[in-house]
């Protein structure tokens, strides 16, 4: 038997309860030592009649667990708390860091898990939980699209809903505990669509398919609706026709008659989307795209057949039918949808380029034998053989052999990468030269290449806050169109021409017809959806619309030093010998690099890399001696040898001359100097220094060119830095800069406007690992990854090639899609502000031209083609730097 806590009504086995209670008589269990605390602080308040149940009937309040990803980690709890407890309805907030999930107690009545949401994602934490994508068919009216977005967040346990009119897919964070995909389809279906699989996941072939085959569904309605619209278009203007202008009334009134008939079917199977789609608004009290054409189709269809059946009711010269008005605006407004989804189609190229990539087939080793499989049938720990010319197939680690692997696909980089044994190879990558083995660390939709593909298909299905008033906008777009065209009906038949009942019944269907929310609701996801495959294509993996939207406005960029501006590598700059001439600078580095062989020191490895560079073979190394704080020593060659800094060299009373004053030049250009004395006399200096990246001050200057201010920040020394920014240009540097208060360092930028009450937009550059407050602290964060390091929690934007020209490439992006988004809204406002007034008549008082409802059906269905043509003419954007 199981009992519920009084609390929060979990049902729980007695003897596996966290504690018990007695009161009144009754005992009561608990699920935990929150229910406890509560219990005990007012146990009347949970009182039962019933024993056993231990659930209080008339308590209102709701308690929700909310996974909460990043809780454990780098962020303030407190402002997270308060923002919940802010919440009207919200009576309780316990963060239990450990488990990393919030507990909140709320009224359902009064707040909604979205609002609660919304609040967690607002104070930088992301909400875990599970995402799910759900395809809707026909989806393509723009007003539905915050309607079933409201009905999805209506369901209880969703977190998230937003809908893409552009993919035609809900995406939906819910928690599985509290709401099952058959609600979430339920929800879609209440707004009369019918869900189906997400293509988005689906393999390319999948995707074109499912596009065809619904290109077909549309095309075949159309010619039907085509073929009815052509004898119904004759007998409409029989005036013109030969044969049937010599025909009598009651003749022509027979033909209607089967016109009449003839487009039902038009109505009821090419327009069946209309239809089905105004009455399931109709349910819900509200109205949408479908509803205007479904009401403009349907009146005309019904003033017609009243017209020819009872022709004496109507005034002299009123009675003839409209029956053209439905075929062919039927017609031509599911053309438009058909060339609308066609051009969508190669909206998504980037993100097939993607796929492309992919091998088809991986040649793995399994029991001593080459067999070739399906790239989806290879396991992690399978050791696969790679030949030259051939695609690396998935992520691993070579085993055996060795190659120079072209990874431009990820990094953009053009030059082959070397790879030897231990090296990491990434899925989709070509092996140039030689042949080698590794063994599959990642397979499926682990590996580097889904992982971007993910990340491109989620920023595409999300929404900029533009998006989000665009759909506001549409939602009331509706309404507004329907009382229009009830007030263009009244005031032509209150004081228009004769016949007074055709001209207000054709201006007020014109006006249903013509207004067109979906050229609103597209404009910002189609450029949304290209603007974003375009960055992929150049190496630039943008999180969001949000994201995109903002990295527009970014005035200030912040770059951090080790790792961005430079390459994140200490390298050997400088080989100086004294002036004497006894040692050759060959010499030198040959005895140094040999001691340094030996030496645990960061900066050693430099110099040995440096001297294997210049071919320079090594010798053997005895008595060596790390001195710490100093340097080392050393027997090389029978030589006793000391390398180290200023502190050894005067320890051992070494006389350094003119090389003192180099070293200081050496440090003043950000080097590190080593003072090197062979057989206690000076011999000369090797400098280390983590050098500055071939194209850092390129890119630098090219966003001082946009007009944006660029910041080194670094925990270096000030000299360090101040020689670093100088080499690379940068004016302004915020040197000796702890780790943790690099994130406040980006806060003071970001209120440096404050006065103008206009916010500093800053942008965060850094590695995405130590730079991870400071990321999550800026307007816009942009990691620099390697190709496998994609999913930074902490970025909004990340530039998989390690260059800072993926930063202005990522601006100009950003910069190009929102004017494409702007020039989409503004042509769609303006159809639409000029479009209905001259539908509604009011050039015909001036020039007596009165707008056909043909002419405003044609309009209508071409303004969303439009701009779907112009979001495509993103394809073909040119950035500054290309990437590849």
């Amino acid at each position: 038997m199981t009992v519920r806590d009084p609390v929060c009504g979990m049902e729980i086995e007695p003897q596996s309860a966290f504690a018990n209670r007695e009161h009144m008589g009754q005992t009561f269990y608990f699920c935990s030592q929150s229910c406890v605390d509560q219990f005990d602080k007012d146990p009347h308040h949970f009182v039962m009649t019933s024993a056993t149940t231990g659930f209080n009937p008339e308590r209102t309040l709701t308690r929700i667990e909310l996974p909460v990803a990043d809780l454990p980690f780098y962020k303030p709890v407190p402002n997270l708390e308060a923002g919940l407890r802010a919440l009207e309805g919200v009576h309780q907030v316990t963060t239990n860091a450990g488990a990393g999930v919030l507990q909140v107690e709320y009224d359902s009545k009064k707040v909604k898990v979205p609002q609660m949401a919304e609040v967690v994602r607002a104070s930088g934490f992301q909400l875990g939980g599970t995402n799910i994508k759900i395809g809707i068919e026909s989806l393509r009216c723009a007003s539905c699209v915050k309607f079933i977005e409201d009905e999805l967040k209506s369901t209880d346990g969703v977190l998230s809903a937003t809908v893409n009119l552009a993919t035609q897919e809900a995406s939906v964070d819910y928690l599985p505990q509290k709401a099952t995909l058959a609600q979430l389809n339920t929800a879609i279906e209440e707004w009369g669509y019918k869900p189906r699989a997400a293509t988005s996941d689906a393999p390319v072939d999948k995707q074109e398919e499912a596009h065809a085959r619904e290109y077909r569904r549309l095309m075949n309605k159309f010619w039907f609706a085509t073929a009815v619209s052509l004898p119904v278009l004759a007998t409409a203007y029989y005036q013109f026709v030969p044969y049937l202008n010599t025909l009598s009334m009651d003749t022509l009134r027979v033909l209607w008659g089967v016109t009449a008939l003839l487009t039902l079917p038009v109505m009821f199977w090419s327009g069946s989307d209309f239809f089905t789609g105004a009455w399931s608004a109709f349910k819900h009290r509200s109205a949408n795209m479908n509803t205007l054409i479904a009401l403009g189709t349907g009146a005309a269809w019904l003033y017609s057949t009243f017209a020819i059946a009872f022709p004496s009711v109507f005034p002299e010269g009123t009675s003839e039918p409209f029956y053209d008005v439905v075929a062919v605006v039927i017609a031509l407004v599911v053309l438009g949808q058909a060339l609308e989804l066609r051009a969508k189609g190669q909206s998504s190229t980037a993100i097939k380029k993607l796929l492309g990539l992919q091998a088809k087939t991986a040649r793995v080793i399994r029991d001593g034998k080459e067999m070739d499989l399906p790239v989806e049938e290879v396991l992690v720990g399978d050791v696969i053989q790679v030949r030259p010319g051939e695609k690396v197939p998935v992520d691993g680690v070579i085993v055996e052999g060795s190659s120079a692997v072209d990874e431009s696909m990820l990094t953009g980089e053009s030059l082959p990468v070397s790879k030897k044994q231990g090296d990491e190879v990434i899925g989709a990558t070509l092996n140039k030269t030689g042949a080698f083995k590794f063994r599959a660390t990642k397979v499926g939709k682990d590996t580097a290449l889904a992982q971007i593909v993910k990340m491109v298909q989620d920023a595409q299905n999300s929404k900029a806050p533009i998006a989000r008033l665009a759909d506001t906008i549409s939602g009331y777009f509706v309404p507004i169109v329907m009382i229009l065209a009830v007030w263009t009906f009244v005031i032509w038949f209150v004081v228009g021409p004769q016949p007074q009942l055709v001209y207000a019944l054709v201006t007020s269907v014109t006006v249903l017809i013509i207004a067109c929310p979906c050229a609103l609701g597209l404009a910002t996801p189609m450029s949304l959806m290209v603007g974003i495959g375009k960055g992929a294509e150049h190496g630039i993996l943008i999180r969001s619309g949000e994201a995109l939207q903002t990295a527009r406005n970014i005035q200030t960029v912040v770059l951090d030093k080790t790792g961005t501006i430079t390459k994140g590598k200490p390298e050997l700059t400088d080989t100086l010998t004294t002036d004497n001439g006894q040692w050759t600078m060959e010499d030198l580095l040959r005895l140094t690099a040999s001691v340094e062989k030996v030496s645990e020191h960061p900066l050693a490895q430099a110099i040995v890399d440096g001297a294997q560079a210049r071919k320079i073979e090594l010798s053997e190394v005895k008595d060596f001696e790390a001195i710490p704080g100093h340097g080392v020593s050393a027997k090389v060659e029978g030589r006793n040898i000391l390398i180290g800094n200023l502190k050894l060299m005067n320890r051992e009373k070494i006389a350094l001359g003119e090389l003192e004053e180099k070293s200081k030049s050496l440090a003043d250009d950000g080097k590190t100097p080593m003072f090197i004395a062979i057989d206690g006399k000076a011999a000369g200096i090797v400098a280390v220094a983590d050098t500055v990246k071939e194209d850092s001050a390129e890119a630098i200057k090219a966003l001082q060119g946009m007009g944006i201010e660029v910041v080194m920040i670094t925990g270096d020394n000030r000299r360090t830095a101040e020689a670093i920014a100088k080499k690379v240009g940068v004016n302004r540097v915020l040197a000796e800069v702890l780790p943790e208060d690099k994130a406040n360092e980006v806060k003071k930028l970001q209120i440096e406007n404050r006065k103008s009450k206009i916010q500093n937009v800053v942008a965060m550059v850094g590695d995405g690992i130590n730079d991870a407050p400071a990321l999550a602290q800026a307007d816009v964060g942009l990691a620099i990854g390697t190709g496998t390091d994609v999913a930074i929690e902490a970025s909004d934007i990340t530039l998989i090639k390690g260059s800072l020209k993926g930063v202005v490439t990522a601006i100009e992006v950003s910069r190009a899609t929102m004017t494409n988004i702007y020039q989409n809204l503004f042509g769609a406002f303006i159809y639409n502000t000029l479009g209905v007034p001259v539908a509604m008549g009011v050039l015909f008082p001036f020039f007596g031209l009165l707008l056909s409802p043909l002419i405003a059906g044609a309009a209508m269905a071409f303004s969303s083609v439009t701009v779907v043509g112009n979001a495509n003419r993103l394809r073909g954007f040119k950035p500054k730097f290309s990437a590849r």
